[in-house]
């Protein structure tokens, strides 16, 4: 059972039956009262969001999930197709039900893959990953106290915000848990 100062960020849990991650995490300190947790959950079977208060008492029951290994193949629609690394079988999920992590995903890139019940229902990929930039204005300096950043564009097409030097065909390392950018490759 998972109390109320064990639900952290990623923490898997058996809500209603169903598994769920947590996704958002509030800690907010009642005046008289005790303190409560604000959280936001993902349904890892359909990809329902949902928000939740816990209460100090309240517990939720851990959810047993299998964890393995597979390489990232391909988008094709709303399907992402995987390839485990022990078995060297191909399934797929659904684009829902990996969240913003599809927009870190690049060929081959090696993922934790979570398994309720014998079947796979999400992914968990590194925190830090290495990607190419493909598009990049150039830098430009203006009037900035602290220096300036510009918004690239990812191999995958999803866009962040980088410093000045970065140039189009750099590779660099993002923090995916946050969307930053966090150093030349």
């Amino acid at each position: 059972m998972l109390d109320i100062s064990q639900v952290k960020l990623g923490t898997v849990a058996k809500v209603d039956g169903e598994p769920y991650v947590v996704i958002w995490t509030q800690h907010v300190q009642m005046g008289r009262g005790g303190a409560i947790l604000r959280v936001k959950i993902r349904n890892l079977l359909n990809g329902a969001v949902l928000e939740k208060t816990m209460k100090g008492a309240d517990k939720w029951e851990s959810a047993d999930l299998e964890r393995s290994k597979a390489t990232y193949l391909y988008l094709a629609g709303t399907e992402v197709y995987f390839m485990d690394s022990n078995t060297y079988e191909q399934f797929s999920l659904d684009k829902e039900n990996i969240g913003h992590s599809i927009n870190y995903l690049v060929e081959g890139t090696s993922v934790d893959v979570l398994i309720f019940e014998g079947n796979p229902v999400s992914i968990q990929i590194p925190t830090k990953i290495k990607i190419k930039i493909t598009e990049a204005p150039p830098g430009i300096k203006g009037d900035t106290a602290q220096g300036g950043s510009k918004l690239v564009t990812l191999e995958t097409g999803h866009k962040i915000s980088a410093p000045l030097f970065i140039k189009e065909g750099e590779e660099i390392i993002v923090n995916t848990e946050t969307g930053l950018y966090v150093e030349r490759a």
